[in-house]
């Protein structure tokens, strides 16, 4: 027999070309070709044919956790028997969350478990397959899809898209449905598929907040990465308990690595399994780099963490789409929309604008305070996408933006705390062009928002200490960064603010910074009990200042000397002291002559000379209240109380002590509250007080100490475990 067309001389030449898997519409073969060709056409079942689809994905892998997910899904959308007319024919659920979350699975375990609901079949749809066409033309191909399933012949699919959704209306009629849009980015790409038969459901999946469609009366569900034991419990199903079980603690580094996003636990577990010889001790140090996560988190450029977010990525406009990249590179932990128009140099409009779209597409997530924070696995594809598409440099232009950004509300904030301390740095040119938000009327309180913020200010420190041509504006951070340390004894932090500071300091030639910085440095490292390292600082610092010139920052070096000697040698201390305050007075600094003098009256009790401490002391406390310095004047008070104490005074001791914990207290400085706690709570002990106060003010004092990471914490709980109020 001719093939058809053919001439009476020609051969049909046979051929045979298999076709599995799932398609919609006309599927073409061509057959290896020898002078003619031969082709199947898989055909679609005839018009009018009534079908049952069964296309969602099914699970390969066991289902953890996700209880309260299925129980919503399960509440919202499980048809009732004999519900009332005026209740809603068919349910609409929304699911939002990152990419590579687990939306895709959630979604395929409900279905699993309600198949029995939906007799006439279940549809599934992947907008990620049919991105890239015209405007509109994903959700017509969505509706061409949705009819095929239901056995529409393609002769008979209109061409229009009204046409085809009044069709698919007509066609799911009478029937009870679960149609599944997964991938969805935008919110008209969803409600037009609405399903109308009664007792149907239509659930949207996407990496974008679909809110719109909650108008459409769809309920919205957020999806949130697994918790730390769901997490632990897929890398175990996925590559044997036996492998996690021999080895906890690296087991959970790569939990904490993956932050509970279903996706990278499946390419790990898929790593450890694949490869019998990689432990998970050897991943999690590999994973640990940052630079290289990603690329570890992956087996093939198809089947990696950074492909799941390509996709939410590809959706966004340029302007987002350039917003996200550069804040990959934010040295920050978060962020507000204020540091983020600085860093990329956008209108504050724009920026608002593009933080919504990317919050809309799951790439941020708004935390309580109202600010923005990246999954640490997002973020490492952002600062990618930034090192692939952004031009050499802007990386160190962002960081000088964000940290002139963060300087210049630094400093604005350790001036709202206390105007007339020493600073080395001159920024009333930067200041004079920006405003003093903690100036205006229900303003942040400066320490609330250093404390809030100091995670951020710490990481664009390190940032800068990076860049060579940024050391000024590190040491002038650093210095004025100080400030909340010096009431919330975050000590480690602290620490590291001082070292990097100090160290540019020292190469920007800038003596007087230098010695400043070290002899700062010298009072977290003695907190800390690494009195050896705060006397190398404090004779670096000695040098720095005698090279500077500077009577006010010899000083202060010589203040913090004294410091050092108070813990083994009161007359060197005292000499100290004396030097500060006689240096002080010369240079007509007031307020420094005052507190030398209260650290010399200290001494003065700590020798033994109570009562010449305390005329010395009375005399700080007065030049410090004229100034209205309520901080080291509470200070003073609580070293008053000490001395009264020495003297045999207890009521005159307690009283003092007590004022100057609840001043301490009110004025935020934790550190020198909880020593003023702990000498009360020893005097009332010794003096038969009431045990449960005791007991309070030790457990207040405790609290701060293990938030400030005192060593003094340890030291306190077992005093505290003793059975009794003291121990």
């Amino acid at each position: 027999m001719s093939a058809p067309g053919s001439g009476d001389g020609s051969r049909h030449i046979a051929a045979r070309n298999d076709f599995n898997g799932t398609s919609h519409g006309p599927v073409v073969q061509a057959a290896t070709i020898h002078g003619g060709i031969t082709y199947n056409v898989q055909q679609a079942p005839p018009s009018g044919v009534r079908v049952t689809p069964d296309e969602i994905p099914p699970l390969t892998v066991r289902f953890v956790n996700r209880t309260e997910g299925l129980a919503a899904l399960d509440g919202w959308l499980s048809p009732e028997e004999g519900a009332a007319d005026d209740h809603a024919s068919v349910g609409f659920a929304a699911l939002h969350g990152l990419p590579g979350v687990g939306k895709t699975a959630l979604v395929s375990r409900w279905a699993e478990r309600g198949r029995d609901r939906f007799p006439d079949g279940q549809i599934y749809v992947d907008f990620a397959t049919l991105r890239g066409e015209a405007a509109g033309a994903d959700v017509s191909e969505a509706a061409r899809r949705c009819l095929r399933s239901l056995g529409v012949d393609e002769a008979y699919i209109p061409a229009a898209f009204a046409d085809r959704t009044r069709l698919l209306r007509t066609r799911s009629a009478g029937r009870r449905l679960l149609v599944f849009l997964d991938n969805v980015s935008h919110p008209g790409q969803a409600a037009a598929l609405l399903p109308k038969g009664r007792g149907s459901v239509l659930v949207v999946a996407g990496a974008n907040r679909l809110g719109e469609l909650a108008l459409d009366g769809a309920r919205l569900m957020a999806v949130e990465p697994l918790d730390r034991d769901s997490a632990l419990e897929v890398l175990a199903d996925r590559c044997g308990a036996e492998k996690i079980a021999a080895d906890p603690v690296s087991a959970q580094r790569l939990v904490d690595l993956c932050d509970g996003l279903p996706v990278a636990l499946h390419v790990v577990a898929a790593r450890l399994a694949a490869q019998p010889r990689l432990t998970p001790a050897a991943l999690a140090a590999e994973l640990a780099a940052e630079p290289r996560r990603l690329a570890g988190m992956s087996l093939g450029k198809e089947r990696s963490v950074a492909a799941a977010f390509d996709l939410a990525y590809r959706e966004l406009a340029p302007q987002p789409a350039r917003l996200y990249r550069l804040m990959g590179w934010y040295p920050g932990a978060t962020f507000d929309a204020g540091v983020a128009a600085v860093a990329a140099g956008l209108e504050p409009e724009r920026t608002a604008d593009a933080l919504e779209e990317l919050s809309r597409a799951s790439l941020l997530e708004v935390t309580p305070d109202g600010r923005f924070r990246f999954h640490d696995l997002v973020r490492l594809h952002a600062g990618e996408r930034a090192t692939e598409e952004e031009a050499p440099g802007e990386r160190t232009a962002l960081v000088r933006r964000v940290t002139l950004h963060h300087l210049a509300l630094t400093a604005l904030a350790d001036r709202a705390v206390r105007l007339d301390r020493l600073r080395i740095a001159d920024l009333d040119q930067l200041l004079s062009a920006v405003p003093d938000p903690f100036a205006e009327p229900g303003g942040p309180r400066p320490l609330d928002w250093l404390e809030a913020e100091h995670r951020n200010i710490l990481g664009v420190l390190r940032a800068a200490a990076r860049e060579e041509t940024l050391h000024t504006e590190v040491w002038q951070l650093a210095e004025a960064f100080t400030v909340l340390f010096l009431h919330h004894r975050h000590l480690g932090d602290w620490r590291e603010s001082l070292e990097l500071g100090a160290a540019a300091a020292a190469e920007a030639l800038v003596p007087a910074a230098e010695a400043r910085l070290r002899s700062l440095l010298s009072r977290p490292l003695m907190d800390l009990g690494e009195y050896e390292a705060a006397r190398r600082e404090l004779d670096t610092a000695r040098a720095c200042a005698e090279v500077s010139g500077d009577l006010v920052v010899r000083a202060s070096v010589q203040e913090f000397s004294g410091r050092y000697w108070d813990r083994t040698d009161p007359v060197r201390a005292m000499e100290a002291y004396r030097s500060a305050l006689d240096l002080n007075t010369a240079a007509n600094e007031g307020r420094g002559a005052a507190i030398a003098a209260y650290f010399l009256g200290c001494a003065q009790e700590a020798a033994g000379d109570a009562r010449e401490a305390l005329n010395t002391l009375r005399g700080a406390h007065e030049a410090l209240t004229v100034r209205k310095d309520l901080r080291m004047a509470a200070r003073v008070r609580v070293a008053i109380g000490i001395a009264h104490d020495r003297l045999g005074e207890t009521d005159e001791a307690v009283r003092a002590l007590r004022e100057g914990a609840a001043a301490l207290r009110d004025q935020e400085a934790t550190h020198y509250e909880a020593q003023a706690l702990v000498a009360l709570a020893g005097i009332q002990e010794r003096s038969q007080g009431d045990p449960q106060e005791v007991r309070t003010h030790l457990e207040r004092a405790l609290e701060i100490y293990e938030a400030g990471g005192s060593p003094r914490a340890e030291e306190l709980r077992e005093r505290l475990a003793g059975g009794d109020a003291t121990g």
